[in-house]
Parts: structure tokens; sequence; C-alpha cells
């Protein structure tokens, strides 16, 4: 009791000194912190339960994944079929099911026209698209369109409530490149909960400039989909969220890759693109090949890369993608191939088969994304500082509020942020930051130019206690749009603002 009541006055004495900092402040000031951070997160000062205090560190220490065991062929999304009716380009349907996870064991799951997950949809730059969003849940969700390029009434953020029972047509006008992009649910604080029970789906743009690349294109044959997210499964393998939640971001040490538990991969001796998708509510994925040998990174969250760049790992926090290619008609097949994460636990084993597939090449220029002088050197307008953990999470000192504007941008002019990582107490922790509504350009991280496979398109980032990052940014259509933490649970907890376009 003395325990809660002190967490109880320590949350009270946060939201009045929040209340003095807002009565005092305009959205585009920069706030000054000192007093309440020394006050708000001195940890020295509080009596934190050992749940609290674990679940912090759990993020320093995590739990391995279990390795895959191979025993499953890979689930490929399906590739949603266009209507033809009305004008409607596609139908997406929010549902509950039943999905066979484990051998004669039905889970409870939610899924995108479907018992789990979602399919694929496929748009092509230029072309107007209607999609009619229909929710057949029990609950209220949103349908949101992560790093798509879209008016604020077709983004899908909290706002756009769709009751149980209830549909919305949105349209849209495809106007960016070629990108590996996804869909999720929104609604203002169950987002977590919702994609954790199967909320997640698959956006294909494609243009010219991709299709004259000659990458690998076979969708599904060389050109694989890898949606990964660690779960945690009770006795009787559902997937009770309530029990696993974590204020800190949900973690497990079950994978499942496109919902297949012990997936494996089968390929030909050939180029395989894999788009990676890090689609967990909190863990951090570093993918690298079992052998040590490189793969090559053709595209960022939101289109290719101008020329490919070769490594031996990448690291993706929640939401962010990357398009790499792996030559495995130049690997060594007679031993175990695998894709392992940063601890060696075995993600998704490759089986080669005695098959040569198509003959591929990586061009050397694929894109011409740009960062320009004026940009870099434009002043910082706007100031992030992402501070707190737990449910004491926030953005410049605040948690969202529906009802208040953080910020103002004009549409189509570019302005550069400056996001910073404050660490706490115990040294913080990593947060990817997603803006809605766009894609940036990475000007530095601690004044420093980003590495050379962040020099694309981005609209999720990773970044590290104490970091600065600057990145230059522009809205093309106008509204209110989120930005936030893309852990779930701390987005779900507050750490979300809004920047309203006009």
């Amino acid at each position: 009791m003395r325990i809660k009541m002190k967490i109880t006055a320590l949350a009270i004495s946060i939201l009045v000194i929040s209340g003095c900092s807002n009565a005092n402040s305009q959205p585009d000031e920069e706030i000054d912190h000192s007093m309440m951070n020394d006050e708000e997160m001195d940890h020295s000062m509080m009596d934190m339960d050992d749940n609290m205090m674990e679940g912090h560190m759990s993020h320093d220490e995590v739990v391995s994944l279990n390795d895959s065991t191979g025993e499953n062929e890979l689930n490929i999304p399906s590739e949603l079929e266009r209507d033809d009716e009305e004008g409607i380009v596609y139908t997406v349907r929010a549902q509950e099911g039943k999905t066979e996870l484990f051998d004669g064991i039905e889970t409870t799951t939610y899924g995108y026209n479907g018992a789990f997950l979602g399919p694929m949809l496929r748009l092509e730059k230029g072309e107007t698209v209607k999609i009619r969003t229909i929710n057949e849940l029990d609950e209220n969700t949103t349908f949101h369109w992560h790093g798509l390029e879209v008016a604020a009434e077709a983004d899908g953020g909290p706002h756009d409530v769709i009751k149980s029972g209830e549909e919305k047509i949105i349209e849209f006008e495809v106007g960016q490149e070629a990108a590996t992009l996804w869909f999720h649910p929104h609604p203002e604080g169950k987002t977590s909960e919702q994609v954790y029970n199967g909320l997640a789906g698959l956006i294909y743009i494609e243009d010219e400039n991709g299709k004259s690349l000659g990458l690998p294109s076979d969708y599904g044959i060389n050109d694989i989909p890898l949606i990964f997210q660690d779960k945690t499964f009770d006795d009787e393998k559902q997937l009770n969220y309530s029990a696993a939640m974590n204020d800190d971001g949900t973690i497990g040490e079950t994978l499942l890759i496109n919902g297949t538990l012990n997936p494996k991969l089968t390929v030909n001796k050939e180029k395989v693109r894999l788009r990676l998708l890090n689609g967990s509510n909190a863990r951090n994925f570093t993918f690298k090949l079992n052998t040590g040998d490189s793969f090559v990174q053709v595209a960022t969250d939101g289109g290719f890369l101008n020329e490919p760049v070769t490594l031996n790992e990448v690291t993706l926090t929640p939401s962010e993608r990357a398009e790499i290619i792996v030559d495995f008609s130049q690997l060594n097949t007679e031993n175990d191939l695998a894709l392992i994460n940063e601890d060696g636990s075995i993600l998704l084993p490759f089986e080669v088969s005695d098959q040569d597939g198509v003959v591929s090449e990586i061009p050397e220029k694929m894109n011409n994304f740009s960062l320009t002088e004026e940009e870099m050197n434009l002043p910082v307008t706007k100031e992030i500082e992402l501070f707190g953990m737990m449910d004491q999470v926030t953005i410049n000192g605040k948690k969202f509020d529906p009802e208040r504007i953080d910020f103002t941008q004009q549409q189509g002019v570019t302005e550069v942020w400056e996001i910073y990582n404050k660490p706490d107490m115990m040294g913080g922790m990593i947060h990817p930051f997603h803006i809605h509504g766009t894609q940036f350009k990475i000007i530095s991280r601690d004044g420093v130019e980003p590495p050379e496979n962040e020099r694309g398109w981005k609209d999720s980032i990773s970044i590290k206690p104490d970091e600065r990052v600057k990145i230059a940014i522009q809205f093309k259509h106008k509204g209110v749009y989120m930005f936030h933490c893309h852990i779930l649970e701390h987005e779900d907890n507050g750490m979300m603002g809004q920047i309203k376009v006009e």
C-alpha cells in the first residue's frame, strides 16, 4: 500500500507540473523540462516495485527468442483481389477468427479478410484508389496506412474510429514511389492489443522505376514479405494480452513470421528479395546470416536507396522496414543456412533447392533520392523530446491529448525537426519514432550524416538514449497527423502528439 501511495503521489505531482508547463507554453515553443525531469524521474527518491523495475530492465536484457525448428513452410500472405464494384478497389475487413498455430489447437486471433494478419495490397503510383474498410470486430478500431502519404482524413489515426459493425470508404491518389508499407489499427489506448492479436497487413507500391530495375519480383518465389512478431502464449496456447502485457513494451519468447510458428523458407539458387518488416510491439531485431555472409540492402521504409549497400547485418526497430537481397546461388548450402538475430537465435532457416532460379542483376543506380544543401542548412523549427518509461512516458513533457495541437506546419513546406531521446536515471531505452502521413529524410545523427543504408525515405526512425536526430520533413496533404513512439505500449500510454498541417 505504501508503494502504491507513493506512485500515486508521483503521478499527481507529474500532472500538476505538466499542467503548469502547458499553461505557460505555446505548441511550437521549446519547453524547459529541467525542473520537471529532475523531480519526475529521480528514481533514487522512488520506491518502485519489482515489476516496474523488471519491466524497464527487460529491454536491456531482452528474453531470447526460441529457435525456429524449421518444421513449417513459411506462409506467404495472399495478394488481395481487386473489387469490381462501384469503383471500389479493395475491401478490407477487420475480423476475429481461429488460427491453428499449434497442431490441433485453435488460437483466437484477429485478422484482415481472414483469421490472422492480412493480405498484401498492391498499389500503383498515379492511380486513384478507393478502399472500403469494415469493422467486424466486437470493439472499435481504425485502419492506419503506415507510411502512406494521404490526407489526414484517410490516414486512420485515433480520430478515425470505426465502430463495431460500421464501415468507411476512403479515397486517395497514390503519389509516392515504389515502397513496402503496411497497415494496422490505431485506436487510442488499444493499438498494442489489436496488433498483438494479429491486425497487420502489407502494402506494395509499384512504379515504372521499380519495374525497370530488374530486381527479383516474383511474389512468393523470389520476392518474399517477412512480418516478424514475437508473442507469448499462455498454457492454453492463447494470445492472452492482458497477462503478457508490459507497460514498457510487450516482448515474447515465441517468434511468428507471417503468422507461421517454427517457419522455414524454401528458395531456389538465385537472388531472393526479402522485404523485412518489424511488426512487433516492442522487440528490436538485428538480422544477419548465420554463416556471416553479406547481403545487399536496396530499400528503406519509403523507397529505393540510390545505390545498393552491402551489409553483414541490419537492425530494425518496431515498424521499420528494409528490403534486402540474398544471393543463394553464391552461398555454401552444404551446412545449415538461416537468418538469425543478434544473439544467435534462429529466426528463419533456409532450404535451398537444387533448382536454378532467375538470373538477375542488382543495378548500381536505383533512385535519385537527394538531401539538398538548402535542406541541410535549414534551422531547426520543431524540437521533440522523448522521455520516460512504462506509463510515465511523454513527448515534450506531455501525454497525448486529442484536443491539443502540439505543432503546426504549412503544407508543402520543408522544415527541420530535431528529435532528442532524453535518458532517465536508469539510462533510458531506444525509442522508434514514427510520423504519420509523410516520408522524411535523415539529415544527421548527433551531427554526423546517417549511415549509407539510411540515406533514403523513412517514416520511422530508431533513436538511442541521449541521441539527437535531425530530419527534413514535408507534408503533401492537410489535416491533423500523429507522431509517436512505435513501442505500441508507449503509444497507448500517451507517448504521442499531433501536428496540424495547414
